[in-house]
């Protein structure tokens, strides 16, 4: 890293897994990067502005999804630094890199409800993938954050289809 860029503070951000009925994951491919990279939905913290708020808010405004249900909140926090072609250009020079928080959530609407035109848009096009797909299609700096995020949502979603199971179980030895 660049030596006058090292310095400078991670910009704190949130990140947003969104999951349709069918478990495949929303990616969108960015108006600033016209290679055949794509992410999911995460942006920056407001001042004043609590994680989820903000994750709720970028949704908004990035893809026109309103209508979700916060399944977890995902632990902990990751870190990625931009690389040095974008140093310095990015969040106006500001930041090295991001700091986020990451929220998974299923999404109640349909395909019709998703509008990428918005007043200010980051996309050019969107898909549903599977989730082992995440890291195939994401811009290299950002794919150790993907690789974690793949881990600990396989964990959430098998967990999501076995509760059900386990709690049917559960109840089947409170009745005897």
């Amino acid at each position: 890293m660049k030596e006058r860029f090292k310095n400078l503070p991670l910009r704190s951000g949130v990140g947003i897994v969104v999951l349709n009925k069918n478990n495949k994951v929303f990616v969108a491919k960015r108006i600033d990067n016209p290679k055949n990279f794509w992410q999911m939905p995460q942006g920056g913290v407001d001042n004043e502005e609590n994680f989820l708020t903000a994750a709720y808010r970028e949704l908004e405004e990035e893809t026109s999804i309103k209508n979700v249900e916060l399944i977890k909140e995902i632990e902990g926090t990751i870190t990625y630094e931009l690389p040095e072609n974008l140093l310095g250009i990015i969040w106006k020079g500001k930041y090295k890199g991001q700091k986020q928080k990451w929220f998974l959530m299923r999404y109640l609407g349909t395909d019709e409800e998703i509008n990428i035109k918005t007043d200010k848009p980051e996309f050019l096009d969107w898909k549903w993938i599977d989730l082992e797909m995440i890291t195939e299609v994401v811009v290299d700096f950002k794919l150790h954050v993907y690789k974690e995020l793949k881990e600990k949502i396989k964990k959430i979603i098998n967990w999501e289809t076995l509760k059900p199971q386990l709690f049917d179980q559960l109840n089947i030895l409170a009745d005897r």
